[in-house]
């Protein structure tokens, strides 16, 4: 049987007590925000304002939101 590297990880991970496992999980996720770069991205929610007016009389709120998700591709 191959085992690709996660698959390694996680069968030693546990076996390792409780201490430990969370040490290695704080630096999974250092790791994880380094590569990933800042985690402090902030949604400016003024781009969002009114961006549904008049939605709910015109148009059903799952096809608004389908058809927003086709537009991005």
């Amino acid at each position: 049987m191959n085992e690709n590297p996660s698959e390694i990880i996680e069968k030693y991970a546990e076996k390792l007590p409780l201490h430990e496992h969370i040490k290695l999980i704080e630096r999974l996720e250092r790791q994880l925000i380094k590569k990933s770069g800042s985690i402090q991205q902030q949604l400016d929610w003024k781009e969002l304002y009114g961006l549904g007016k008049g939605l709910r009389d015109k148009e059903d709120a799952q096809d608004y939101v389908n058809r927003l998700r086709e537009s991005r591709i």
